[in-house]
């Protein structure tokens, strides 16, 4: 595995989040919509091609979602520590998805049946996630993390109202649940999941875990080993795509465990040009302008 020192950067393609379809019902602090036009070149360029796609850090799961609808793989795995997006994944996947849709659909979005959803203890994993959807949807920044705020003025002095559109979620909620045969969700650690099943050949990786700064405020479990995951991840039998903040501490573990690094430039929801760290096994394709 080539490692290169100093990661370059395809200045002439900028990916921009709103050229690519939104397919998570969640609004995902640190979310990959941006990064999809890559992962597809990523998963094009596979020889072999991989069956399965599996994210250990689930979150949003735009990078996933977008791999199985598309084609790109038969197979989605999602892996999600946090109990309340876990819940979520849990009944879209495994349980009653359409009726988690329908609640969306008949609920009015008030400040006080907002307080009430969410000062109410949940009685089951379909209320948990049915408040997890509504605390995504009225909180500053779709974050989840213990203390995040209600929106006070949103879009237009919209308010909490702003990013609550049921006929959208209700939509996304549909296409997932139509592929769910194809998919699964597991409740546990990623790192974990990630040393027992690092010899699947056929499996492809997508890891995108909680960054080390920012993360103390968009997560709940924002504190991981990161040179652990390095170290499970160089045990991958098949591929991996993981994506990183550019920093000197990322950069030396990529290099000690060998791995190939690239940049990649994109374009976020307020027009800013930002740079992303990639790390692979091999990502000439992320440097080849005509992939």
């Amino acid at each position: 595995m080539a490692h290169r020192a100093t990661p370059s950067i395809d200045s002439a393609k900028v990916v921009n989040i709103a050229s690519v379809v939104h397919r998570s019902p969640f609004r995902y602090p640190g979310g990959k919509t941006w990064l999809v036009p890559k992962v597809r070149q990523w998963l094009r360029n596979l020889q072999p091609a991989a069956l399965e796609l599996i994210e250990p850090f689930a979150g949003g799961a735009i990078v996933g979602l977008s791999a199985l609808f598309e084609g790109f793989v038969e197979r989605l795995v999602l892996v999600e520590k946090d109990e309340d997006v876990g819940s979520v994944w849990q009944v879209l996947i495994h349980g009653d998805g359409l009726r988690l849709g329908k609640e969306i659909m008949s609920f009015e979005l008030t400040n006080e049946s907002v307080i009430r959803t969410l000062g109410a203890k949940p009685a089951n994993e379909f209320d948990r996630a049915f408040a997890t959807i509504v605390r995504n949807r009225v909180q500053r920044g779709g974050i989840l993390a213990p203390g995040a705020s209600l929106l006070k003025y949103g879009e237009n002095g919209k308010g909490i109202q702003s990013r609550w559109y049921p006929n959208t979620l209700n939509e996304r909620i549909k296409a997932i649940v139509f592929h769910k045969r194809q998919m699964a969700f597991v409740a546990g650690d990623g790192i974990e999941f990630i040393r027992n099943n690092a010899f699947r050949e056929s499996s492809a990786f997508f890891i995108d875990p909680p960054y080390t700064i920012a993360g103390r405020r968009l997560y709940k479990y924002s504190e991981i080993n990161h040179e652990e995951l390095f170290r499970v991840a160089s045990s991958i039998r098949g591929d991996f795509l993981m994506t990183y903040d550019n920093v000197p501490e990322i950069l030396s573990l990529a290099k000690q465990y060998g791995f190939d690094t690239a940049l990649v430039r994109m374009k976020n929801t307020h027009h800013e040009l930002m740079n992303e760290l990639l790390i692979g096994k091999n990502l000439e394709w992320a440097r080849r302008s005509d992939s």
